[in-house]
């Protein structure tokens, strides 16, 4: 394959704007047809990111908060690659993650889950990829919570993530999900999503050849930019 190669968007991929069981996409979803707006060069090519912008302890969430002592909850290594159609590595990316705490609670002052807030977890993280594409942060498994969509409804343990290109107008987002969690079968968000491989993109896999013995477990997550079964985005619905 080529850098040439045309990749069509499956629009079957991804969610409609409107799906009602997700109740706030009802106010979200827009009524007419969107509008196409032109990109200036500068907003394609800055500002750029480099080594100089991460801290040491930036992708370490399990210290880089932390005030005296070691966040509480299940100690995890998250890492992958950022890759492109082609499977070709996406080197010097910049990946952000950001999370609710082990139990469900993000440091946040709008956030009024009674679950307390960790002293020492700070959920929040960041780090450049490597000339292969690679990636790795150390945190806290995140717990579930409940939100207001329906009586009953609880978010499944999810990160959220955080992919630049070179400029802030290429930031993509997504979620990542555990392997094995019964509740994304039952999350309204994660089911909008109507092809269920595309789910399972969503989904990190328990990496036990990466964990470290008496410590972290890891999942493995890689993150696909464009091409027809590219990993779904919250900001770019209709393909990347």
């Amino acid at each position: 394959m080529t850098a040439t190669d045309l990749f069509q968007r499956d629009r079957t991929w991804h969610p409609p704007a409107l799906t009602p069981d997700y109740k706030t996409s009802v106010a979200r979803s827009p009524r007419f047809a969107l509008l196409s707006l032109q990109t200036s060069a500068s907003e394609l090519t800055g500002p750029t990111f480099g080594h100089n912008d991460i801290a040491p302890l930036d992708n370490d969430l399990i210290r880089n908060y932390a005030h005296g002592g070691d966040p509480i909850g299940e100690r995890i290594i998250v890492h992958g690659r950022v890759l492109d159609e082609n499977a070709r590595p996406v080197p010097h990316t910049l990946v952000e993650i950001w999370q609710a705490n082990a139990g469900g609670r993000y440091r946040h002052k709008k956030d009024s889950y009674l679950a307390p807030i960790d002293p020492n977890f700070g959920g929040c993280g960041r780090t450049l990829t490597d000339e292969n594409g690679y990636y790795t942060f150390r945190t806290i498994k995140p717990g579930a919570y409940p939100w207001r969509n329906w009586v009953n409804n609880w978010r499944p343990a999810h990160i959220h993530v955080s992919v630049f290109g070179t400029a802030f107008a290429q930031r993509l987002i997504t979620q990542m999900y555990f392997e094995g969690d019964p509740l994304i079968a039952k999350c309204p968000i994660v089911q909008t999503i109507p092809d269920p491989r595309a789910i399972d993109q969503l989904v990190a896999a328990l990496d036990m050849n990466a964990s470290v013995p008496l410590d972290a477990i890891a999942y493995k997550f890689d993150i696909v930019l464009r091409g027809t079964r590219s990993t779904y985005f919250e900001n770019r619905p209709e393909g990347n």
